[in-house]
């Protein structure tokens, strides 16, 4: 499935889920298939994690992660430049209680001041340099005692990290990116995060949508089964 519809001004067109959703939810169900990453997420909102809170998914795609965030959050917001995208997440979450998905991007985020508890962009905060807005809009909405999580790429470590490095040779080297975050009062978690595919055809066409044809080819031949080490910053702010 290829979504065609114009995103919001402002927004950086992300060539894997724009282009291919559905492919991009088998990489989702992939991913941290041990629940280290959550687990390290929760670790940072306090004892009661995101229960009775407000959680924001900031660029939440498809709305893949709004249903888990739902079964204990108070209230539970996706924002999401990319009309397909919006519609799909809005279908996903329409018999759930208390979670609404609005356009928007995260430098405009469609939220009232010191509204958000939990603030969580997957994907969508990339490598630092750049997000100044995006990040000036976080201040602006998260509340007093809030906590708010951003996971990107680890380019310097794993084997999805080799892959990345070769795929993206001229995106910021990995000191850069932690000097941006933590010169802001960001904390960085290394996690080990991993991806478990169903299937090898699976892994496949999710690389092929990560990287150009030559890159996967060249991967794919090199890496054997289903499983792939990777490496993930968590980086976390408290509020």
């Amino acid at each position: 499935m290829t979504l065609t519809q114009q995103p919001l001004r402002g927004s950086i067109p992300s060539p894997n889920i724009w282009g291919h959703t559905a492919t991009y939810e088998l990489e989702n169900h992939a991913a941290d298939p041990d629940g280290r990453l959550w687990s390290a997420m929760l670790a940072h909102c306090g004892p009661a994690g995101w229960s009775g809170r407000t959680v924001l998914d900031l660029g939440c795609g498809s709305g893949f992660h709004l249903p888990r965030f739902a079964e204990t959050a108070a209230r539970t917001v996706g924002v999401e430049p990319h009309p397909g995208l919006l519609r799909l997440a809005q279908r996903r979450t329409r018999r759930l209680v208390d979670v609404e998905v609005l356009a928007g991007t995260a430098q405009e985020l469609p939220l009232a001041d010191r509204s958000v508890d939990v603030a969580h962009a997957r994907w969508a905060y990339f490598f630092g340099p750049g997000c100044e807005p995006g990040l000036a809009e976080l201040d602006r909405v998260m509340r007093r005692g809030g906590t708010a999580l951003i996971i990107d790429n680890d380019k310097s470590r794993s084997t999805f990290g080799g892959w990345f490095r070769q795929g993206y040779p001229d995106l910021p080297d990995a000191a850069v990116i932690e000097r941006f975050f933590t010169a802001r009062g960001w904390h960085l978690d290394r996690v080990d995060m991993g991806w478990r595919f169903a299937s090898r055809a699976d892994l496949e066409a999710v690389v092929r949508i990560e990287f150009s044809p030559e890159v996967a080819d060249r991967v794919l031949a090199e890496h054997t089964g289903t499983e792939v080490d990777y490496a993930v910053n968590l980086w976390s702010r408290q509020y």
